[in-house]
């Protein structure tokens, strides 16, 4: 998987994502009530189902239920994640995504 795949997430996958990462695994009932504003159940099904197929995240069987964990690192999506965003945003420019942390963290 290459790390630009990592950063193509949309912001409902990217919070299944993180709720995969806090809590290491989780069933779609699981992501369903830790989803803010949440869509229906086969919704969340259907977007696992596209994480899986984007090979962000894998499932195994127990008893009836998918139990699904992140099949990338969370250090790995960080990365992938800020590749994207100086990329998009600073015209790949390091210098320019520092500058603009900085202004961040300043108190006027």
């Amino acid at each position: 998987m290459t790390k630009e795949a990592l950063a193509g997430l949309s912001r409902r996958e990217r919070q299944i994502m993180e709720i995969l990462y806090a809590s290491g695994q989780a069933t779609a009932s699981d992501v369903l009530e830790r989803l803010p504003d949440p869509p229906g159940y086969s919704a969340v099904r259907a977007m696992l189902r596209i994480l899986e197929n984007k090979g962000h995240v894998k499932h195994v069987q127990e008893g009836t239920k998918y139990v699904y964990v992140p099949t990338v690192s969370r250090d790995r999506a960080r990365v992938g994640a800020m590749r994207s965003l100086v990329t998009t945003f600073f015209d790949g420019s390091t210098e320019k995504a520092m500058a603009a942390l900085l202004d961040l963290g300043r108190t006027d």
